[in-house]
């Protein structure tokens, strides 16, 4: 499950109305280095209560680079697609921002009780994971 443009609109990146938002402009953009205000969007959405939340995507020691840079490395950048991808799944599922979130950080046992928040940022086989138990949760299946 993956919409670029869902994903684009999670990062807050600016969209046209000619512009495609296909999967190759996407990953050009993750490539050229996402702008900073993409990390705050993210953390809004996920954590909006917890101020250091954007310090698990980032380390604090590298975020003042980045805020001054005004952009992204394209590992950062990747994994905060990442997210966005697995943040508009959940929302797809659960159909509300709250829900989504409770999803995301509780453990879950087919997660071997993890959060499953934790395996998104960890990598992509994590946040595949965590897509496979969303979609069996969408359709009826064991979840």
């Amino acid at each position: 499950m993956f919409a670029s443009s869902d994903v684009a609109l999670a990062l807050g990146l600016p969209t046209g109305p000619l512009e495609s938002l296909s999967p190759v402009v996407l990953i050009g953009r993750i490539e050229h280095g996402l702008p900073f205000k993409a990390l705050d969007r993210i953390a809004g959405l996920l954590a909006p209560g917890d101020a250091r939340f954007k310090y698990r995507l980032i380390p604090k020691a590298t975020l003042e680079r980045r805020k001054t840079a005004n952009k992204l490395s394209p590992d950062e950048g990747a994994r905060l697609a990442r997210l966005a991808n697995v943040w508009s799944v959940a929302l797809d599922v659960w159909g509300d921002d709250d829900e989504a979130r409770a999803f995301l950080f509780r453990p879950h046992p087919m997660a071997e009780d993890r959060l499953p928040i934790d395996l998104v940022i960890q990598s992509e086989f994590g946040a595949d994971l965590i897509i496979d138990i969303l979609g069996r949760l969408k359709y009826g299946s064991a979840a």
